[in-house]
Order: structure tokens, then C-alpha cells, then sequence
């Protein structure tokens, strides 16, 4: 089943990416009404908008989701249920399908909640009291963005058609649409894990790997930004400056996490966090164009490293934990190829993927109209990327195996490894590639010489404090054990997994407790089923007494009846 799902996504990809270079060419956009059912006055009708974002979207999607299910048929290759997993990856593609493809906000809802409840499918594979934990989390958080969808579905009601596509230039003037966007602006939040909602991101790396590299890289978190990019002409300055700080705060707080992270797939997770930011970011400063570039370049690296970290666990007998490794090129020199690429592409090396989207992006940033705190996110942020890669490299690649105990597997699958060829590939030459597509004309950037230079300066910053931070030695004086409680702070994603699960939890459940205490056991029990019980119990047991054939029981009811009936025809 593997290999027929490979063959049939990936020759889908194929014909999708041709069809969107052939629209993006032509400039030319294909828009389907398909009428369902036709009652009287009523119309229901499937709607499905084909242009050149779409098509180059859906095609990236199936590539990568073709290479992830060959990739997992070594991968699960000791699960004994892989087609049934096999089967929900299919399924959440068709979903992911569904959003794409959608001018309509009904069927974006139902793309929107397959991929939620697929996702939720997805992370509790692996039958666990932590994946149950993840799941519920996972599937809670995308819940509120699925709310926000429902109200403004309701709320299009009074435009007479939910195919907002048609409404999009006349809503610009429109004060009411302000609570739409908001609307949709707050599900592209849950689904991106921006700030308040990030902690389900981290936590559902319990899914397995090839999940986490299809879900939570390049489709199901990039839905949101997706999202956005096709309401963005609704984006107002109010709106635009909130989102930004967001944003922005979002990519600071997940690069800063992932510093003091030390599990191998949360620290991959962060910085697709923090990468989510920036696609965010740059999208509230009007430059679609430019957020929708990088999220097909970073679904290329960011996917590769998860397939990379994937071989790494499976190799190292299911063990994550980052000091436990070392000196991994020896070991599996092709996997850490692949790694260290993927790491440099999400760094901005030159001419790797990842360099075409973010240092366009960065040298946007510094010819806009930016203030200094928002300028100051951007750049640091950009250092910590190059910080926390290295230091993962530094820890993971070199030096000595730090678990002389565990039976390192030296062999590397062919299988797996073919899966990842595709995407290292994608990852050196997609970048360029894409430039060459998305931006017909070149963008005329004039920048002062230390301001062009300073995205290189950033990065050479970042990876000498990545260099320091993991150059851990026998008696050496740990610096975040010493100011533990910032380094607790900032590693725990300034506590927002706390908030998000006991915050939100603990209040209802000690209410819970003291509503049981003081009314389902307390007067609840003694005023109703208690009392009702006992009164039951007297009053059978009263008549038990009189039908025990006592003659001077009945004697004495029949004269108190014929007294009361007396009484009643004396009244009369």
C-alpha cells in the first residue's frame, strides 16, 4: 500500500506543479461551481478555486507527503497496523486537499476540522497516558479556531453566499467585515500556534515522526498562514500591528525555547515555531507574496529535518534526548548530510532554500517603515535560528557517543534514506527556483552596506554563542543551572504550556471538587436522593406492617375511613 500511495501522490505532485507553473505564466485562474442538490430556490454548491498559489501549494504537499509514506514504510515497518496509518495520512492530505482548493468558508470548515480531527487521529497513534495528553491538547487548541470559523460562517450570512473569494474587495470598506477578519484572523492563530496558543505545537511531537514531519512542518501549521494569505486584503492597520507584535513575539519566545531544549524532535518543533512567526510576521506587513515563498521553502527543510530526526531516534533504539548523542557522523554520515543541510537551509546559507525567503524577507524588514522593537525581533530571532541549529549539530554530530551502554545501530535504511533524497534535493535547489517563479520581476532592495551585511553579522553572532553553549565540558560551570529560575522561564516557553493545561484546568477542576463536596454529597444528597430514600424505606416498611394480615391493624384503618368518610358527608 506504501508504494502505491508513493506513486500516485507523487505523479499528482508532478501534474500540479506543471499545471501552476503553466497559471502562474498565463496569469489565468480556474474557478468551479459544482451544484449538489437544486430544491426550489435552494442551491447547494461545491465550490473549488484552481489558481497558480493553490496548485504550487497542493503539489509541495504531495511531494511531500508521497516521500513521508515511503519514507514510513521502514519507518513503521514493526507496526503490524501501518496500512491503518497509512490510511490517515491519505486522509489528512485529502483534507489539507480540501482547504487549499476552497473559496468557501463551509468547505474550508470541513477541510479545517478533517485536519483537526485526523491530527488528533494522528498524535495519539502511539497508544501512551502522554500522547493521550498531546492529543487532547492538540485537538482543544485547533477547537477554538474552528469556533472563530463557525461565527464567521454565520456572520457571511447576511452577504447572501459564503464564497467570500467574490466578497473580498467590496468587505475593504466595510466596518463589519473588521469582525470577520478578526474572526478568521484568530483560527489562523490556533491552527499556527502563535502566541497565546503555541503549546500544542511542542506537545504534539508525540505523534509519530513521519506525522510530525508532514503535520507539523509543512501542512497542518502552515494551514493558518495559508489562510491569511487569502483573506489578506481584509487585513487593516489595527489588525496588521497586532498580528506583527504577535507574531513577532511568537518567533522571539520559540527561538529562545529552543536553546534550552534538549529533546531532539521539540527543539525541530520550536523552530518551525519560530519560522511560522516570521511567515506570520511578514504577512501582517502586507508582503503575501513573500510569506507564501517561505512557507514552501521552509515545508522543504523543515521536513527533511524531521525524516533526518526520525532516522536518528530510530538508529538510537526510540532515544531523543540530544546529550545522549555525539559523534553521529560516524555513525550515519548520510543521515547527518542530510541534517546538517536542512539545518543550513533553515539558518539561510547561501543558496540553500532557506536563504531565497528569509534574507528577501529580512532586507523587506529593513527597507520598511519598522520601528525598533519589531526590527530588534527580527534580527535577534534570525540569530537564535543559527544558534540553536548549531548548537543541535555541535551536540549531536560531534565529539564522542555519549550512551556507550546503548546498542547504537550503525545501519542506515536504504528505504528511508531514498525518502530523504528527494527532499535534500528540493532543499538545495527549490529556493532559486521558486525566486525565479513567485517574483517575475526582481524587487530593487537599496540598502546602506552595514544594513546589507547585518543578516550575515547576525548569523556568524548566532552561531558562535551555538558554538559556546554546547561546548559543555567535566567541572564546567553551567551557566543556566545557576540563574535556573530565568532559564525554567524561557525554556518552558514563558510557562504558556502551564497556563494553557493547569491554568485552564486546575480552576475548574478544584471548582469541581468543592461542587461535589458541598452539593452532589452535601445537601443535593441529604435534601434529595438520601432523603427520598429514607422516606421510601419508612413508608414500605409502614406498609409492610399493615399487609402482615394484623386483624387489629386493619380493624383499626377501616374505622378511621368510615370516620373520615362521616366527617366529609357531615360537611356536605
Amino acid at each position: 500500500m506504501c508504494l502505491i500511495s508513493f506513486i500516485f501522490l507523487f505523479s499528482c505532485s508532478l501534474s500540479c506543479f506543471f499545471l501552476g507553473i503553466n497559471f502562474l505564466l498565463m496569469d489565468y485562474v480556474i474557478f468551479i461551481e459544482w451544484e449538489l442538490v437544486s430544491l426550489n430556490s435552494l442551491n447547494l454548491v461545491m465550490t473549488f478555486l484552481f489558481d497558480w498559489m493553490s496548485l504550487l501549494f497542493m503539489s509541495f504537499v504531495l511531494l511531500i507527503s508521497s516521500l513521508v509514506i515511503f519514507y514510513s514504510k521502514e519507518y513503521m515497518s514493526g507496526d503490524y497496523n501501518i496500512n491503518r496509518f497509512i490510511m490517515l495520512v491519505l486522509m489528512f492530505v485529502l483534507s489539507m486537499m480540501m482547504l487549499i482548493i476552497s473559496p468557501n468558508l463551509v468547505s474550508i470548515l470541513l477541510g479545517w476540522d478533517g485536519l483537526g480531527l485526523v491530527s488528533y487521529c494522528l498524535v495519539i497513534y502511539f497508544q501512551n497516558i502522554k500522547s493521550y495528553n498531546a492529543g487532547m491538547l492538540t485537538a482543544l487548541s485547533n477547537r477554538i479556531g474552528d469556533v472563530a470559523l463557525l461565527l464567521a460562517i454565520a456572520w457571511m450570512l447576511n452577504y447572501g453566499s459564503w464564497n467570500y473569494i467574490f466578497y473580498l474587495d467590496m468587505m475593504k470598506f466595510d466596518l463589519e467585515m473588521e469582525f470577520i477578519m478578526f474572526l478568521v484572523m484568530l483560527a489562523a492563530m490556533t491552527k499556527s500556534a502563535q502566541i497565546p496558543f503555541s503549546s500544542w505545537l511542542p506537545a504534539a511531537m508525540a505523534a509519530p515522526t513521519p506525522v510530525s514531519a508532514l503535520v507539523h512542518s509543512s501542512t497542518l501549521v502552515t494551514a493558518g498562514v495559508y489562510l491569511l494569505i487569502r483573506f489578506n486584503i481584509l487585513l487593516n492597520v489595527k489588525m496588521s500591528h497586532y498580528l506583527l507584535l504577535i507574531a513577532g513575539l511568537t518567533m522571539f519566545m520559540a527561538g529562545l525555547g529552543a536553546n534550552f531544549e534538549f529533546d531532539l524532535k521539540k527543539i525541530i518543533a520550536l523552530s518551525t515555531l519560530s519560522q511560522l512567526g516570521l511567515m506570520m510576521s511578514i504577512l501582517s506587513m502586507g508582503f503575501y507574496k513573500l510569506a507564501f515563498f517561505h512557507l514552501l521553502t521552509h515545508a522543504l527543510f523543515s521536513a527533511l529535518l524531521f525524516m533526518c530526526a526520525g532516522s536518528i531516534i530510530h538508529n538510537m533504539n526510540n532515544n531523543q534526548d540530544i546529550r545522549m548523542m555525539g559523534a553521529l557522523v560516524y555513525h550515519m554520515p548520510m543521515t547527518s548530510m542530510c541534517f546538517n543541510v536542512a539545518n543550513l537551509a533553515l539558518c539561510g546559507m547561501p543558496f540553500l532554500a532557506g536563504f531565497y525567503s528569509k534574507d528577501l524577507i529580512l532586507e523587506i524588514v529593513s527597507l520598511s517603515y519598522m520601528n525598533l522593537f519589531i526590527f530588534f525581533l527580527y534580527f535577534f530571532s534570525t540569530g537564535l535560528t543559527v544558534c540553536y541549529s548549531l548548537r543541535l549539530v555541535f551536540y549531536s554530530m560531534t565529539g564522542e557517543l555519549n550512551c556507550g551502554s546503548l546498542n547504537m545501530l550503525s545501519d542506515e535504511s536504504w528505504v528511508m534514506l531514498r525518502g530523504m533524497m528527494g527532499l535534500l534535493i528540493m532543499s538545495i535547489i527549490g529556493g532559486s527556483m521558486l525566486n525565479w517563479l513567485i517574483f517575475l520581476t526582481p524587487s530593487m532592495i537599496c540598502l546602506p552596506y552595514y544594513l546589507k551585511l547585518l543578516v550575515l553579522l547576525v548569523c556568524v553572532v548566532g552561531g558562535l554563542f551555538g558554538y559556546l553553549i554546547s561546548n559543555v565540558k567535566l567541572f564546567f560551570l553551567n551557566k543556566s543551572i545557576i540563574n535556573y529560575s530565568m532559564s525554567l522561564f524561557m525554556g518552558s516557553m514563558w510557562f504558556m504550556p502551564f497556563i494553557s493545561t493547569y491554568g485552564i484546568l486546575n480552576i475548574p477542576l478544584q471548582l469541581g471538587i468543592s461542587i461535589n463536596k458541598s452539593v452532589d454529597q452535601g445537601w443535593s444528597e441529604f435534601m434529595g436522593g438520601q432523603m427520598i430514600y429514607f422516606q421510601l424505606v419508612k413508608s414500605s416498611q409502614m406498609i409492610q406492617l399493615m399487609q402482615n394480615n394484623n386483624l387489629k391493624s386493619f380493624m383499626l384503618v377501616f374505622v378511621l375511613w368510615i370516620f373520615i368518610l362521616m366527617m366529609i358527608l357531615i360537611l356536605i
